[in-house]
């Protein structure tokens, strides 16, 4: 007997009161506007700028001992990680230590440097500073516009893919409900006050690729039905190919958020941040998908092309249980 997490057979409406949805989504983003416009984003190190020090020691690094060593200083975000390298010798233990710059100054003096040495020395004697590199607020306001870039650049190129396979109307209601999603993960950042940095955004354009292939699937299963139904209305067709597809959508954002919820746990606190996002961004992604993009679609409308022949039997995999 297989495991159905979703009936087999599904006739759920699912734009009984579509307004409903669009109204709910509409106020989320405005709340999230405003959340990051009043109390900002709580940016890394990558963002705000600061210091990094490579060390060396031939004692095991101990990334929570070196971060409880740290606390006392006061030195604010702390991002600590293990080097591997299999050139590496057996005594060769690398971590890279980023400190956050302090307030008015653009990196870290040699005086916390000193107290870090002192700080670490006391968990492995023989530590060594191999290299200490400080990056200013410059730079770092140079890589928060090329990241914005790149989201802005990722979704425009969504507009022209969907617009080339389908049709303008399906184009503008992906790229709302990316945009949606994309809006609503830096709202909850903002609120919640995690850390924002390189790999939130690495985080982002996962989620719009991940959106994106939910909301095709979805658009697809539209196209077929609406040459398969041409007698039916449009919130019709829409509400059949959501139905057809609800199976695997709701598996594939099921399986995923299994093995993310296990890395939130397990993983540490150097990847919590980027799996917050994606956790968060499944969520939103799964739900605009079907609420968003479809609704702003039906919304549209669609021209129907009467030219193409009638298909009465969908194609080769429209009956398989994804």
């Amino acid at each position: 007997m297989r495991l159905r997490l979703v009936p087999q057979n599904t006739n759920w409406d699912f734009f009984s009161r579509p307004t409903l949805w669009l109204g709910i989504s509409a106020v989320m983003i405005v709340l999230a506007l405003v959340s990051f416009g009043v109390r900002g984003l709580n940016y890394g190190i990558d963002f705000k700028g600061g210091t990094t020090i490579r060390t060396e020691s031939a004692q095991a690094v101990d990334v929570g001992a070196y971060r409880d060593a740290m606390v006392t200083l006061g030195l604010g975000d702390v991002v600590i990680t293990e080097v591997f390298d299999p050139n590496f010798r057996d005594d060769q233990n690398v971590a890279m230590i980023r400190i956050e710059a302090q307030e008015g100054q653009e990196s870290v003096t040699p005086e916390v440097i000193e107290q870090t040495r002192t700080a670490l020395q006391g968990v492995s004697p023989d530590i060594k500073f191999v290299s200490v590199e400080s990056v200013g607020p410059k730079v770092s306001g140079e890589l928060i516009q090329t990241a914005a870039i790149a989201v802005v650049l990722a979704i425009g190129a969504v507009l022209i893919y969907i617009w080339l396979r389908f049709e303008w109307q399906f184009a503008l209601g992906a790229v709302i409900a990316l945009v949606h999603d994309v809006v609503l993960t830096i709202g909850v950042f903002s609120e919640v006050g995690i850390r924002f940095d390189l790999t939130t955004i690495a985080a982002l354009l996962t989620i719009v690729g991940y959106s994106l292939n939910d909301t095709v699937v979805v658009f697809d299963r539209v196209r077929e039905n609406l040459i398969k139904y041409k007698s039916k209305d449009l919130k019709e067709v829409l509400n059949i190919s959501i139905n057809e597809t609800l199976s695997r959508t709701f598996m594939t954002s099921f399986t995923t958020l299994l093995a993310l919820i296990a890395l939130f746990v397990l993983g540490g606190d150097v990847i919590r941040g980027f799996v917050f996002a994606m956790i968060w961004g499944v969520i939103v992604g799964t739900y605009s998908s079907i609420f968003v993009a479809s609704a702003i679609l039906l919304r549209l409308g669609v021209k129907r092309d009467w030219t193409k022949p009638t298909d009465t039997t969908g194609n080769q995999f429209g009956n398989v249980d994804a």
